[in-house]
């Protein structure tokens, strides 16, 4: 399109859309500034099965820009900062309304975690103060409002890592100061046990293993990465299954050197030999923590490492990035490509310790040829520094907020100030040029229930010519993401088994549900049709 007709686009839709949208070229996707200010810090984010986000940041930094509704007030006596806070600290964003509401917390979720039930509701535990032990419980539904039910926690969690786990319940691993793990609800005394692992990666006086890299295997068990290495791990017996070798290099990929991990796509659900591979991407070289305190920003680690976890001797292979980052996010985008987004090109977590913000994201195509896997993609303007954070939206896109929540909501002293705005990055896939290859699925409606190991059919329609060997069905469980980790986020490709003709430009195709909650824990997923890599808008199903 020529630059006089973009321009003239640019200032159509200035006029008529609340929030216009920052044009970018096609090819490297697409920005939208979706509000100017949702009042508090996205320090934490969780899309729920009504297409609303849970987002919240802490409750002592002073009043947010974000009143509570009807004259609420919370009032807690053990507050550092304010003992009596009219300001919410929690918001929902209505993503299809592109509206948000207040919510209210009433201890402080700084630095917490958390994962959903297969009921559909946020379980999130931990904290700082005196919210470090509490358990908090949020229900999708149009009105619905935080509960807490109280210190439900043994050890006090704060930079803790959730999962949820084959039987329903979640493990809550890890935290400062605190080498173990416990499970929610609780199974049974002794109810707190020991991880040595997390001893093992402690670097003292820095840590490096917070916020642990958590996947459940295939198998069952679970894959814990923290600081440089990885174990498999059996929770019920307490037992290390395997050690996988340190990473290439042996710098930190943990919090506070902050990179980030998923476990890539499971493909072949049906075969008889499995394979799951974790993807580790950025982070910051060894010292780069007490470099930064000290006003020296190491430049950020621009290596990925690639390890088949379900090899008898795994490897790691590396590759390397176009740009080097720290506190950036990983997410799994429906086609089962990677996007990297958000973080920093030197230093380290921490506020002010971060340098060079990395604007532009990276699309990693884990089927690619090694050395070409990478894409960079057009920058954004606003850089998402510490505490920022990235999840996948129904209809494809990501959705992007927070950076730097600072004392006061200080937006004027720092060098990056405490960000407010929320935008979307739409990727290449969403380019207006692909609508005739995009599919829109017809039934099963959202929300349909789904069993394991049962045929499934899903209709669609295709406006343009379909390549019949080109379609397959993905499902994907939405993550809790907070410092860089997404944690939950895992693609399952259900294949293509046959695709047929059911009327004009519309399709059935068949494909098998997960055979076994190791591979699928139930709960609610995003299910998508993809076409020539291009996904369409996805609709919820309960797994069970």
């Amino acid at each position: 399109m020529p630059a006089h007709s973009l321009f003239l686009l640019f200032l159509l839709l200035s006029a008529t859309h609340p929030c216009p949208l920052i044009l970018t070229e096609a090819a490297g996707g697409r920005w939208q500034l979706l509000q100017k200010s949702i009042g508090i810090t996205a320090m934490h984010m969780q899309l729920l099965n009504n297409d609303r986000v849970v987002i919240y940041d802490r409750t002592d930094f002073g009043r947010s820009n974000l009143s509570l509704p009807e004259g609420k007030c919370r009032h807690d006596p053990n507050e550092l900062v304010l003992k009596t806070d009219c300001t919410a600290h929690s918001a929902e964003y209505d993503v299809l309304n592109n509206t948000f509401r207040p919510l209210m917390v009433l201890t402080d979720v700084w630095c917490s975690s958390g994962a959903v039930m297969s009921n559909g509701s946020l379980i999130q535990t931990g904290g700082f103060n005196d919210g470090d032990r509490r358990i908090r419980v949020f229900t999708p539904c149009s009105d619905c409002d935080w509960v807490e039910v109280g210190d439900g926690l043994i050890a006090r969690r704060w930079y803790a890592t959730n999962h949820i786990l084959p039987d329903g319940s979640q493990i809550i691993i890890g935290g400062r100061k605190q080498f173990n793990y416990e499970f929610y609800p609780k199974n049974g005394a002794p109810n707190l046990y020991n991880l040595p692992f997390l001893v093992q990666t402690n670097d003292p006086g820095i840590e490096n293993n917070l916020y642990p890299f958590v996947f459940l295997h295939i198998d069952g068990n679970l894959f814990i990465f923290a600081n440089n290495r990885a174990i498999l791990f059996d929770y019920k017996g307490g037992k290390v299954v395997k050690t996988y070798p340190t990473i290439p290099g042996g710098d930190p990929r943990s919090y506070p050197s902050t990179g980030s991990a998923v476990l890539l796509p499971l493909k072949n659900l049906q075969g008889t030999e499995l394979e799951a591979e974790v993807l580790v991407c950025g982070g910051a070289p060894k010292g780069s923590y007490i470099q930064a305190t000290k006003g020296d920003f190491v430049k950020a680690l621009d290596t990925c490492g690639r390890i088949k976890i379900t090899d008898s001797n795994p490897q790691w292979a590396m590759e390397s990035m176009p740009y080097a980052r720290v506190m950036g996010d990983m997410i799994l985008l429906p086609n089962g490509n990677v996007l990297i987004i958000n973080g920093a090109g030197a230093g380290s977590a921490g506020w002010e310790l971060g340098r060079n913000p990395a604007l532009n994201p990276v699309i990693y195509r884990p089927d690619g040829k090694a050395g070409s896997r990478f894409e960079s993609q057009n920058p954004t303007t606003i850089p998402r520094m510490y505490h920022s954070t990235a999840i996948l939206l129904r209809d494809g896109r990501v959705l992007v907020g927070g950076s730097n929540p600072h004392v006061d909501y200080n937006f004027t002293t720092p060098l990056f100030p405490t960000e407010l705005r929320l935008e979307a990055f739409s990727p290449p896939y969403l380019d207006t040029e692909n609508n005739n290859l995009r599919p829109k699925i017809v039934s099963p409606s959202s929300k349909a229930t789904i069993g394991y190991a049962k045929k499934l059919v899903v209709r669609f329609q295709v406006g343009g010519t379909l390549a019949e060997k080109l379609v397959s069905v993905t499902m994907v469980s939405p993550s809790f993401t907070t410092h860089s980790f997404s944690m939950n986020h895992r693609l399952l490709f259900l294949g293509n088994e046959k695709v047929t003709n059911a009327g004009t430009a519309t399709y059935d195709i068949q494909v098998t549900t997960p055979p076994s909650k190791n591979l699928a824990p139930s709960g609610y997923y995003l299910l998508f049709v993809v076409h020539q890599d291009i996904p369409s808008e996805g609709i919820w199903v309960q797994i069970r």
